[in-house]
């Protein structure tokens, strides 16, 4: 069994409030049952509070009650009994406290001004009313004053002064001028809140004779004027000394210039002021500004933004008006006054007082004999008003004693009350402001139940609709309601029927067999009670042929079908609407049955046409559209989108839909296939149209689902087969309910910043999911593996809450919910998150290498444990680097190189390495945060590898039968070099390669002497390193060996010449010159002559010609490639007999690569003019000197 749980003392005021709420019973105002039912009094109707009256009529002080037995009533004036009958102008209203007091046949107003209080008694207690201050309104008139003209020059600013009499209420002021013409205002001339007349600049035209001050005193009716002011505005330039002179201050406030100047303010003065307004009232702040040009005002708020539909703008922005103003709107505003020269701001510090308002006024108890209950008076206001109660109007503290009753501040407490204990308590809740009177009787009744419904009652529903079968009751104590089915049925469940407070039976969707006898049974201590009610279950009213969409020629006749089927036990009328109104009185309109028929129609008969079933218990209809076209149009019609729909409309406007309806715009001759409806958000998304819904073309309602909390304006699009038509008119704004949110923030997620918070995120929602005011997130967060409860914190509308002193990187659960003025939205998801993530503690193990190759290593290592990571695992990172070369030629200390391995790995490859080297690594783990502590650091050495090419090659000092060569070695040995290869081999002029010589050469030498060579022949080396693991890449040179000093000079000048531009340009102009002589030559031949040097050549061939061929060798470069083809042509022997690997200079073997036969400048008709015809093989007859471009150049001659 569980252990009985005891009340604190705190929680006692909530279970006696849910007691009130039980035992609280409102009498109904049941003529039977209020004859025989005693009642306290209840004040039903008063007179304001204010009462101002009329002194031309008489006063009426009203106050209406009502009580079993009726109540008697007495006045009080100023605080003492006021005896009416002493006065014979008084009289009551009979049956009522009403006080008539008649001042139109004699006395004065004025002499019942004063405080009235009324009281209503009967033996059960007394209530008041609240104090009636009754004052006669005033309107005096303008006390006289001369009011001289006044003259001012052009621009300056002016204040024209009202001033109006003090009336009660305050006068209501408006300028106009003589003819009663109001006088028109700008962002230039405006009135003030204090009815004074500003002027920013004054023009010219602002002169006149009348402008005066009208003052309305609504009460009486009547309107005051002021003196006419005289206004003259002139120019400057117009201003001279004379008239100067004679102008008083009174008359001229000072000829200041008309040139343009910044923003003053003319009210308020200063740069800050204040100002007090009341909760509920209407706060109106003003700033007027002079200048010139004329400022413009603007108004922002310091500390937050103004309030979207609350907040007007009046007088040309000049005053800031916020309705149904609040505590939430105090604060800074500042209103800031700008032109073209400047601008000054006025700060006004608002603060919103309040006078007291309920919130929980009290209400009357009903309660029986032993019963307890409460009376709980709460107000709010600002400053915070003071709770006093009085019993039967009297200070509860001089009342008389009642022991059942405890006063505990707002509540009084009621215990075990007996039929002395009923009375009538008056709560005051008062502060500077204002008071609040409250009266609710406490009333102890002895009843048993009665019910008040009549008997055999009979309830006839459609089906599938609800059902609510009344039971009304009363009792003391409160009776208890139960409903049964049938002669024996059980009592009915709530799972499937809902029982109201007031005793209503709901069905929700009733059904066929929802039909039978009900009886209700009220019961309580004293008695019972009950009641049979009747159901029955109708058939719905359903239309089952539609009238349809109709286009017909103007003169013909059309005809609308409407087939009605209803439950036969209800009668059903038919009537035909034209555009929800009757059908035209005309002979040409008939209905026979099921159908209306329209006789030669005209362009007026077109419409909306509506058929409107009912019975007596439901309505149904169905429209269609009649369009009436011309018949035969000549010329052909024009075919094009439809115009705009109009008449737009909303109707059956519920909390969350309205059907909205229109009238279709003209098809164009091509009929309506569909109605796009879009809507706005006028609250939160101006501006912007969104699509709603689309119905057929023949349909021109709509019922739209919306959502809560939205300022909606639809507007409608038709659609034909031609496209779209343009929006209707927008719609009227249709302001929904506020809701509590639909739906949660998206993309929860909780991530830590720092190890020890955890930081959640949402998509917050946008002002169209809010669903009402005070949009606020509920944030709520425990730990995944606890037992804690969850933890929630409250929100504004905000992205992200942060979560300080969370352990660190813990899995959270976490739920975001949002939650409006109205309630919460539905339970939100949860979603799983960590706390903030910190650096590993723990280093990889056992990490070791395995070395793959010279340039390709394999690490491996043991994984961390998984709570040593502190955070989300990344992966591992190497850092490696290269300590020193074996062959210590290097000591230089290399930079580390970095390789990350994503997820949970443990080995990983390190390709790149650099052979016969030390190097040095070390692991790390590595997660969100960032790196954990280092492995120890292990060293390994690659092997050796084949060494990279030497880095330089080059032939010095040639001689007839020798060449030295000289060479840097390579970059990279990539080991200890054991040797060099040295192999060469002769190049005969045809470009054949001779035999390859291979020598080997010492490690440690750079120079080597190559003897016994040919004169005068070119040889290809071929040059590379070796380690002990093999033989690197080679590099190639070429060199030439001389045949002595005459030709070796001779050489040197041939290559000189051939490089010099003069040359180059010698060739080309011989080149252009025999280009010429040929084409003269072929001109010759078209005309049967012969070209006679032609045939010389072919009788005497020069041999000094075929060095010139496609395949003469003549100063060409073999290529270093390994497959020992021959280089490209163009390369030339430096005159220092050195051999550089991609260097070539132009010659005249590059203008000799053309294609046989064409003509082309680069030199390719030597071989045309030669007598070559085909491409003929290489001879091996050709001289072993060197040709030179000396020789090529002779055999032009």
């Amino acid at each position: 069994m569980p252990k009985k749980k005891h009340l604190s003392a705190g929680r006692v005021p909530l279970i006696l409030f849910l007691c009130q709420m039980i035992s609280a019973l409102d009498v109904p105002l049941d003529p039977k049952l209020l004859e025989d039912l005693v009642q306290p009094p209840t004040i039903t109707q008063q007179s304001p509070k204010d009462y101002i009256i009329d002194p031309r009529e008489n006063i009426v002080i009203q106050c209406e009650a009502k009580g079993k037995p009726p109540p008697s009533f007495s006045w009080t004036r100023n605080g003492t009994h006021f005896d009416i009958d002493k006065d014979p102008l008084i009289t009551m209203k009979p049956g009522s406290g009403t006080l008539i007091i008649n001042i139109m046949s004699e006395g004065k107003a004025e002499t019942y001004e004063g405080i009235y209080q009324c009281t209503a008694r009967n033996e059960r207690g007394a209530a008041i009313s609240n104090n009636i201050i009754v004052r006669p309104s005033r309107s005096p008139l303008w006390t006289k004053e001369k009011l001289k003209p006044i003259i001012l020059p052009s621009g300056q600013s002016l204040i024209l002064s009202c001033r109006p009499p003090i009336g009660l209420p305050p006068a209501i002021i408006f300028w106009m001028d003589n003819s009663f013409q109001r006088l028109p205002q700008s962002e230039r001339v405006s009135q003030g809140l204090n009815g004074d007349l500003y002027f920013s600049n004054v023009l010219p035209e602002d002169t006149r004779d009348d402008y005066i001050c009208y003052a309305r005193f609504n009460h009486t009716q009547t309107i005051q004027q002021k003196q006419p002011i005289s206004l003259k505005v002139i120019l400057v330039d117009e201003l001279n000394d004379t008239t100067a002179a004679n102008l008083s201050d009174t008359e001229f406030y000072g000829a200041k210039s008309n040139r343009e100047r910044p923003p003053t303010f003319l009210t308020p003065e200063g740069n800050a002021s204040n100002k007090e307004e009341l909760r509920g009232n209407v706060l109106s702040l003003e700033c007027i500004a002079e200048g010139l040009p004329t400022p413009l005002i603007y108004w922002i708020k310091e500390d937050g933004i103004l309030p979207i539909n609350r907040t007007f703008y009046r007088n040309f922005q000049k005053t800031l008006q916020i309705i149904q103003v609040s505590e939430a709107d105090s604060g800074n505003y500042q209103c800031i006054a700008k032109n073209a020269l400047g601008a000054i701001h006025h700060t006004i510090s608002v603060t919103v007082k309040a006078a007291p308002y309920w919130i929980m006024a009290p209400q009357n108890l009903v309660l029986s004999p032993g019963e307890d209950g409460a009376l709980i008076c709460r107000a709010n206001g600002n400053p915070k008003p003071r709770i006093s109660w009085l019993s039967n109007g009297v200070p509860i503290e001089i009342a008389p004693h009642d022991p059942s009753r405890k006063i505990n501040g707002d509540t009084i407490i009621f215990s075990n009350v007996q039929e002395r204990s009923s009375a009538v308590y008056q709560c005051n809740a008062s502060n500077e402001y204002g008071y609040l009177l409250g009266n609710a009787f406490v009333n102890v009744l002895a009843e048993p139940p009665r019910i008040l419904t009549s008997a055999n009652t009979l309830y006839q529903v459609i089906a599938n609709r609800p059902a609510l079968l009344d039971c009304a009751f009363f009792g003391s104590p409160l009776p208890t309601i139960e409903w049964f089915k049938g002669a024996k049925g059980s009592a009915l469940r709530e799972d499937i029927y809902v029982l109201h407070e007031n005793g209503t039976l709901e069905i929700p969707v009733a059904q066929k067999d929802s039909t039978g006898t009900y009886t209700c049974v009220a019961r309580n201590k004293l008695g019972m009670a009950k009641n049979e009610v009747h159901l029955e279950i109708k058939d719905p009213t359903r239309i089952i042929k539609q009238p349809e969409y109709a286009v017909v020629q103007r003169g013909s006749t059309v005809s609308f079908e409407c087939k009605v089927k209803h439950d036969h036990t209800l009668i059903s009328t038919v009537i035909w609407l034209k555009d929800n109104g009757e059908l035209p009185s005309e002979g040409r309109f008939t209905i026979d049955k099921d159908h209306l028929e329209v006789a030669d129609v005209s362009d007026s008969d077109g419409g909306t046409y509506t058929c409107v079933a009912n019975t007596t218990l439901d309505s149904v209809s169905a429209s269609a559209v009649l369009s009436v076209v011309a018949p035969t149009p000549t010329p052909a019609p024009i075919y094009d989108v439809p115009n705009p729909p109009f008449d737009l409309e909303l109707t059956d406007q519920l909390d969350k839909s309205v059907q909205l309806s229109w009238t279709p715009g003209d098809d164009n001759n091509s009929p309506i296939t569909k109605f796009i409806i879009e809507y706005e958000d006028a609250m939160h998304e101006a501006g912007l149209w969104h699509y709603q819904a689309e119905v057929p073309g023949t349909q021109t309602t709509a019922q739209l689902k919306l959502s809560p909390y939205v300022n909606y304006s639809f507007r409608v699009m038709a659609e034909n087969s031609l496209g779209r038509s343009l929006p209707s008119e927008t719609s009227e704004q249709y302001f929904t309910k506020a809701a509590e949110p639909d739906k949660n923030p998206m993309t929860v997620e909780g991530l830590g910043s720092e190890p020890d918070n955890l930081v959640i995120t949402w998509q917050p929602l946008n002002g169209f999911e809010s669903n009402g005011p005070g949009l606020q997130y509920k944030v709520s967060w425990r730990q995944k593996d606890g037992d804690d409860e969850w933890t929630s914190v409250v929100v504004a509308n905000v992205s992200k809450y942060i979560v300080s002193g969370t352990p660190t990187f813990v899995p959270y659960l976490i739920k975001v919910q949002a939650l409006n003025d109205v309630g919460f939205a539905p339970e939100p998801a949860v979603v799983m998150g960590h706390s903030g993530e910190d650096l590993p503690m723990v280093a990889p193990g056992n990490v070791h290498v395995n070395v793959v190759n010279s340039t390709l290593a394999e690490v491996h290592w043991d994984p961390v444990p998984l709570k040593s990571v502190r955070g989300h695992l990344q992966g591992y990172r190497i850092y490696y680097w290269k300590a020193q070369s074996s062959s210590k030629r290097n000591r230089r200390h290399i930079e580390k190189k970095i390789l990350t391995f994503q997820g949970s790995k443990t080995h990983g490859m390190l390709p790149g390495l650099e052979p016969f080297s030390h190097y040095t690594l070390h692991v790390r783990v590595v997660n969100g945060k960032g790196e954990g502590p280092a492995s120890p650091t292990r060293v390994f050495h690659t092997p050796e590898g084949v060494p990279s090419a030497p880095s330089s090659l080059k032939i010095v000092n040639p001689t007839l039968d020798s060449l030295t060569l000289e060479w840097d070695p390579p970059s990279h040995p990539n080991g200890i070099l054991t040797e060099y290869t040295l192999k060469y081999q002769p190049i005969n002029s045809t470009h054949e390669l001779g035999p390859l010589v291979d020598l080997k050469i010492p490690a440690n030498k750079t120079r080597w002497t190559l003897k016994n060579l040919n004169f005068s022949t070119r040889y290809k080396f071929y040059f590379y390193a070796q380690t002990s693991a093999g033989s690197g890449s080679q590099i190639t040179e070429e060199a030439v060996t001389i045949m002595d000093e005459g030709k070796t000079a001779m050489a040197s000048r041939q290559v000189d010449i051939a490089t010099q531009g003069w040359f180059i340009g010698l060739m080309c102009a011989v080149a252009l010159l025999i280009l010429i002589l040929l084409i003269v030559c072929f001109i010759r031949r078209n005309k049967g002559g012969k070209y006679p040097v032609k045939e010389k050549e072919d009788a005497h061939a020069d041999p000094e010609i075929q060095p010139m061929k496609e395949d003469d060798g003549t100063f060409g470069e073999y290529s270093d490639a390994e497959d020992h083809k021959p280089l490209k042509k163009g390369s030339r022997t430096p005159s220092d007999r050195t051999v550089k690997k991609e260097d070539s200079d132009d010659s005249l073997v590059d203008y000799g690569e053309g294609v046989n036969g064409q003509f082309n400048e680069d030199g390719s008709f030597i071989g045309q003019y030669s007598g070559k015809k085909e491409k003929e093989p290489a001879e091996g007859n050709e001289s072993s000197e060197a040709p030179s471009p000396v020789n090529a150049m002779n055999s032009f001659v």
